[in-house]
């Protein structure tokens, strides 16, 4: 037994108890939206580029030239008795960059003293792990004085080294040659007394004794101070001469373009990630879905312009408004009802018609008998996009009027689909109290019409943020349908949007989502002259109606025009207009006993 599903009003969606949006899912939909600034992306693999070449042209070309020196393996320590010692290569490389080694090589050089600290600055000594070798590296602006002050360096510590190593023998050497001085008196003082005593005497033979001592010691010191003298005093060996560095160190241009490409996809990729972030808007359908907490239905394709011309679709985009009819038809919540609101968020209520048209028409060719409703009561238009099927009348006859004598005055209006079929129109129109009109017992028995059996009602209403009036269609109509450009409106509306709907006791089916654009208050309705005002058909409409711009000033001349034949008497209007292409029938007109064919 599957999970429960959560619908509008806000149970589990997932059958199986498996959540719709795993984390995977919301990782490569936040890439994919990522991808969306592009622009960002560009500018920082732009500047990483930018800022690679600067460094690669700018940066002063610096030579290396390295050295290898193998310190003298030990020996026995000439200086204590029976030890062996090995050297210590971290006091030898601290030596090797010593001011005192600076300045031999700025002898060897035949630089002058003060200018040893200066030279230090461009040699670097390393020691490889467990080895005793010293690098010295020394950097140049120019090859051959790097390769003459590495090598000049080297010998500064060799020298030193050997100078130090002679320097302690002949203290050596010294120290036992004055230990050995006292001993060669003492023994010449012994020979002499050996000469006047007679062989064979008890002091004879201590003299002898003593004399063989001393000449013992004699021996032993002269041994040592041969040792010493012998000693090699060098202080190492080269085994890697600096020679003149062919090219330049340091990363060249390719590769700084290279890092400064990497460096740049990351930076915008950041810029991105930070624009997404602060980014109000949604950006794809899992975010329509997340916030509305309903599915989206369908995605219509662009169209190449800000909106399309003629309401009722062809191609790619027609197949897309009849994909979406089918699904609403099939689904559970709306086939019970068969009532449909069709919305905006805000702004132009331009896409919802162009929706609502296409929705009634796809209804219309799968055998159903649709009703159009024009709830807008603020700026109708609909009369002015639609044709009307010539020689074919409705089957039906609305009330007498709506409230105030105005909406909804029992008028149908067929509209011709072309192949598609034929659906009713209740066209809107200004009245005096639009509350009232929308919630009025007329308005309840229109909607109505969708318990008939094969009948479906979708109700065209003004944007929910925007107006009130869809609030007030909804317990009426129940199922409701968003139209939305995801690139123009924001999370929280669409979340706000959820909040009114499922309060006032209706149920999101879904989203229709398009990308037509000017998502905000422009694109419909009345544009007043230059200089002017358009006039409104009575005072209520002054007082509570808001002007949205038009597309194009055609629009608008054709817009006065309809309005001056309105206000005209029936007798006198001119039915045959081009402009309309839509004839209005008056309710004795479709009382007659005619039916629709």
């Amino acid at each position: 037994m599957s999970a429960p599903r959560e619908d509008a009003r806000g149970g589990t969606t997932a059958p199986g108890g498996a959540h719709p949006y795993d984390e995977p899912d919301l990782l490569r939909d936040q890439f994919r939206q990522l991808l969306r600034y592009r622009l960002l992306i560009i500018c920082g693999i732009v500047l990483g580029l930018a800022g690679g070449g600067w460094l690669g042209l700018t940066a002063n070309e610096t030579y290396i030239a390295t050295s290898e020196v193998t310190v003298r393996m030990p020996t026995a320590d000439p200086f204590t008795t029976g030890s062996v010692d090995r050297v210590a290569m971290g006091s030898e490389r601290r030596t090797a960059v010593s001011d005192l080694i600076a300045r031999r090589a700025a002898r060897e050089l035949g630089m002058a003293p003060g200018s040893a600290p200066s030279l230090g600055r461009g040699l670097s000594v390393t020691n490889p792990p467990n080895t005793e070798v010293l690098r010295f590296a020394y950097s140049a602006g120019d090859p051959r004085v790097a390769a003459e002050r590495a090598n000049a360096f080297v010998t500064a510590y060799l020298g030193n080294r050997q100078a130090d190593a002679e320097e302690t023998i002949a203290h050596n050497v010294a120290s036992l040659e004055a230990q050995r001085e006292p001993l060669l008196e003492r023994r010449e003082e012994l020979e002499g007394e050996l000469d006047a005593l007679a062989e064979g005497s008890g002091t004879y033979d201590s003299a002898v004794a003593d004399l063989t001592s001393i000449s013992g010691q004699v021996s032993e010191i002269n041994a040592q101070v041969s040792s010493l003298r012998a000693l090699d005093t060098s202080g190492g060996r080269v085994i890697t001469e600096a020679g003149v560095p062919g090219s330049p160190s340091g990363p060249g241009l390719p590769l700084l373009l290279g890092l400064g490409y990497i460096v740049g996809i990351g930076l915008g990729l950041l810029a991105a990630w930070v624009r997404l972030v602060f980014d109000p808007t949604v950006r794809s359908s899992g975010d329509v879905t997340r916030a509305l907490r309903a599915p989206v239905l369908g995605v219509l394709p662009r169209t190449g312009r800000d909106h399309p011309d003629q309401l009722l679709a062809e191609g790619r985009l027609g197949e897309e408004y009849r994909s979406v009819a089918f699904r609403l038809a099939y689904d559970e919540s709306f086939a019970q009802r068969r009532r449909l609101l069709v919305v905006a968020p805000r702004g132009s209520i331009e896409a919802p018609l162009a929706t609502s048209v296409n929705l009634s028409a796809a209804f219309a060719e799968m055998g159903m008998d649709p009703l159009l409703v024009e709830a807008d009561l603020r700026t109708p238009t609909l009369t002015d996009q639609l044709r009307h099927a010539d020689g074919v009348r409705p089957g039906w006859a609305g009330a007498a009027g709506g409230a105030d004598g105005g909406w909804p005055a029992g008028v149908r209006v067929p509209i011709d689909a072309g192949e598609s079929g034929i659906f009713d129109l209740v066209p809107g129109r200004r009245v005096r109290n639009v509350p009232r009109a929308l919630t009025s017992q007329a308005a309840t028995r229109l909607i109505g019409h969708a318990d008939a059996k094969g009948a479906v009602v979708v109700v065209l209403a003004p944007a929910v943020l925007s107006y009130a009036d869809a609030i007030a269609l909804v317990d009426r109509v129940d199922g409701v349908l968003v139209v939305c450009d995801p690139s123009q409106v924001r999370r929280d509306d669409l979340a706000r949007v959820r909040e009114l709907v499922v309060g006032a006791g209706g149920l999101l089916l879904g989203a229709v989502l398009h990308s037509w654009g000017s998502g905000q208050e422009p694109a419909r309705g009345d544009v007043p002259p230059a200089g002017g005002t358009v006039p409104h058909d009575g005072p209520a409409g002054a007082a509570g109606d808001k002007h949205r711009a038009r597309t194009t000033s055609d629009r608008v001349r054709e817009r006065e025009r309809d309005r001056r034949a309105r206000a005209l008497p029936p007798e006198q209007r001119d039915v045959g207009s081009e402009t309309l292409g839509l004839r209005v029938l008056d309710p004795s007109d479709m009382e007659d006993g005619s039916s629709r064919q």
